[in-house]
């Protein structure tokens, strides 16, 4: 899964996009996001409907299909499995139609910590932060879908990531990642001219990234400093007990 990225603004070397986003939603939504979690309103580029034009808008990070009722109705996903996404019931329109990348410094993910038992230790963690080598800002893939409030007419656009097996680094600590796109390939995911890109959806190469431990800050939404990626120990170690293992996260 991915329920914790690093956004520092919509840029994105590799593309240009135009402000979409209007200063009303600007002034009561955007903030720099160095723990950016789930429910939050971050920086998407997509390309606007009927246009070529590629616009940046602060999405809402939590998927709502078009047909829900209230935006409370049932599960806002904010992750969508590449495995059967063209397919699902929930996401298969978007991934046809509405695609946007979603502009990153970095992500985070949560190790399991074993106890002397072989078995995971019940509600304890390490963090880890995963970035490109260069540390340069890159690109998730995500989907994105309008919901309109049938009494006041008012928009609500909300986006998932969509996520798939590891890579050889990601994998030592979890089962899943985000799919990171090369830059060549922005445009052919966001101008949906394809209905299944399904072979870019595959693990980014690990030799391109960085990972390393990081202290448990990042397990509160609302800590949002920049020393929250800060690593504990030098990369390449094993998480011990002097790290003073985190609590689960929470994601919203």
């Amino acid at each position: 899964m991915c329920g914790r990225v690093r956004q520092t603004g919509p840029e994105l070397p590799g593309i240009h996009s135009e402000m979409g986003a209007t200063e009303e939603t600007l002034a009561r939504a955007w903030k720099a996001h160095h723990n950016g979690a789930p429910s939050q309103w971050l920086w998407c580029i997509r390309r606007e409907p009927g246009t070529t034009r590629y616009v940046h808008d602060l999405l809402q990070w939590g998927f709502t299909p078009a047909w829900y009722k209230t935006l409370s109705q049932g599960q806002r996903p904010i992750n969508a499995r590449c495995e059967g996404i063209a397919s699902s019931g929930m996401f298969r329109n978007a991934y046809k139609g509405r695609r946007c990348l979603v502009p990153v410094d970095g992500f985070f993910e949560w190790q399991k910590i074993f106890g002397d038992d072989g078995k995971p230790m019940k509600g304890k963690k390490q963090p880890y932060a995963i970035a490109m080598a260069d540390h340069s800002k890159f690109a998730l893939a995500g989907i994105w879908e309008s919901w309109t409030d049938k009494e006041t007419g008012n928009v609500t656009r909300t986006f998932a990531i969509v996520t798939c097996t590891p890579n050889s680094l990601v994998g030592q600590i979890h089962d899943r990642m985000p799919v990171i796109l090369h830059a060549k390939d922005y445009s052919r995911w966001l101008d949906n001219i394809e209905p299944d890109p399904a072979d870019l959806m595959v693990p980014y190469p690990s030799e391109l990234m960085d990972m390393w431990p990081i202290s448990s800050k990042v397990n509160s939404p609302s800590y949002n400093q920049p020393d929250v990626a800060d690593p504990v120990r030098e990369p390449g170690t094993r998480p011990s007990s002097e790290d003073g293992f985190a609590d689960e996260p929470d994601l919203i």
